[in-house]
């Protein structure tokens, strides 16, 4: 059987790794950490919103970028010490603002498709991620920033999606809970909601029961690939081991720039950090107030998902400060106090904070596909929408993978699609 490792345990890491076995490889997944999901996959927005497709290579993020620099709460943070890296990815970033448009409508396209994928996977291996399934609605306090929703419709709808506006009196009753004054808004019905740690680790339980060696607690110490296969170095508790592959998939998030320059490539992924708070909705009241309706204030960059009848998720914020998971107040302070500026019955005695680095790439565009050597191929650089686009790229490096003649001599499978595994299982 050909073998193929997967770099990582996120959420990418582990929805390729089901999309490869479900095209009959023998999979060996490895993680630095003791568990599924410990890093970025962790405690995110938890949207699966098509509805927040909009890259952001845009000329006013840019000049927000650089109004907002010394504002230390503010939603888009830049530290201006000199980085080679970070000043040479925010020059690509503005590289790409041509292609702000069509990158936008193709991240549509595969955030539908992958809505059904996430779905069908959860269904299929039987685990309960606290899906909700109440769509998302943007919130819009000025006119300014429901102008520019108004535009960016119009290519969320050219991918495919339906999204509607709504006025400020349908916002309140769509949310009931919501308080505060507001211009209007747009709700996508069809996008949901879902707690990414727990949909990660109940895939990784499913995949491992099935078959998949997951090598957690592991240091990769070293990679070579030559014409006969892939050879992995990897550590631990002391103990040295190597193990040969036919082929790697890169799922690293932000080491993946690292681990890629090892394999010859360039993955030019930033760390964006992110930051969230999990409130505890202990009380009645509380868990009255908090929304059910996930949202998103496009102003504030604020999103919310309701995880279940105790937790209430709010993420938000963009900081360029390099590889520091360190959870800064200055910028945790601002999701509390939007909580309780929206929903002022919430108690947030207890705010969970959390910190993570997306890895994003400077055209805001995943980086699937293989690399310059025959047997290495990369899912990764999904930025702000890893858990909204993770399923349909593992389904894309997957079918890669099998149609490389290195890996299986071009013989394509296939996978069934969504609907067509359903109705086979229903016959």
């Amino acid at each position: 059987m050909t073998r193929i490792a997967v770099l990582g345990a996120g959420i990418t890491d582990v929805t390729t790794a089901s999309s490869l076995m479900d095209r009959g490889y023998d999979v060996t997944l490895f993680d630095r950490n003791r568990y599924a999901a410990m890093q970025t996959s962790f405690a995110n927005g938890g949207q699966l919103s098509a509805s927040n497709a909009e890259t952001w290579n845009r000329w006013a993020t840019v000049f927000k970028g650089m109004k907002w620099m010394m504002t230390r709460g503010a939603p888009l943070l830049v530290n201006p010490k000199p980085s080679w890296h970070k000043y040479s990815w925010m020059a690509e970033f503005v590289a790409s603002i041509p292609q702000y448009r069509a990158n936008t409508i193709e991240t549509t396209r595969m955030a539908i498709a992958a809505r059904g994928l996430l779905r069908e996977k959860a269904e299929r291996h039987g685990f309960d991620f606290d899906c909700e399934n109440r769509g998302i609605l943007h919130i819009h306090t000025n006119k300014a920033e429901f102008d520019h929703a108004t535009e960016v419709n119009a290519l969320l709808k050219e991918g495919g999606l339906h999204r509607r506006a709504v006025s400020p009196d349908e916002v309140r009753a769509i949310e009931p809970a919501l308080r505060g004054k507001f211009y209007g808004g747009y709700y996508t019905e069809s996008d949901f909601t879902g707690d990414i740690h727990r949909y990660t680790t109940g895939l990784a339980k499913s995949i491992e029961a099935g078959g998949a060696i997951l090598r957690f607690g592991t240091d990769v110490e070293a990679l070579r690939v030559d014409q006969d296969g892939l050879r992995i170095t990897w550590s631990r508790n002391n103990e040295c081991q190597i193990e040969t592959f036919d082929a790697i998939v890169v799922c690293a998030g932000v080491e993946s720039r690292r681990i890629g320059a090892q394999l010859g490539d360039r993955v030019n992924v930033y760390p964006v950090k992110g930051y969230s708070i999990t409130v505890r909705l202990d009380d009645e009241v509380s868990q009255r107030a908090a929304p059910w309706i996930s949202l998103l204030d496009d102003e504030a960059k604020v999103v919310t998902s309701r995880l279940g009848k105790d937790r209430f998720r709010i993420a938000g914020m963009a900081e360029f400060n390099g590889y520091n998971l360190d959870i800064r107040d200055d910028r945790i302070r601002p999701l509390v106090k939007w909580c309780e500026r929206f929903f002022p019955d919430v108690s947030t005695e207890h705010a969970i904070p959390w910190a993570g680095l997306r890895p994003m790439m400077p055209n805001m565009m995943p980086k699937v596909g293989q690399g310059v050597r025959d047997r290495v191929f990369y899912n990764t650089g999904h930025g702000h929408l890893g858990w909204t686009l993770s399923a349909v790229t593992a389904e894309m490096v997957s079918d890669t993978v099998t149609a490389s003649h290195v890996v299986n001599g071009g013989a394509v499978h296939p996978m069934p699609k969504p609907s067509e595994m359903r109705a086979a299982k229903a016959a």
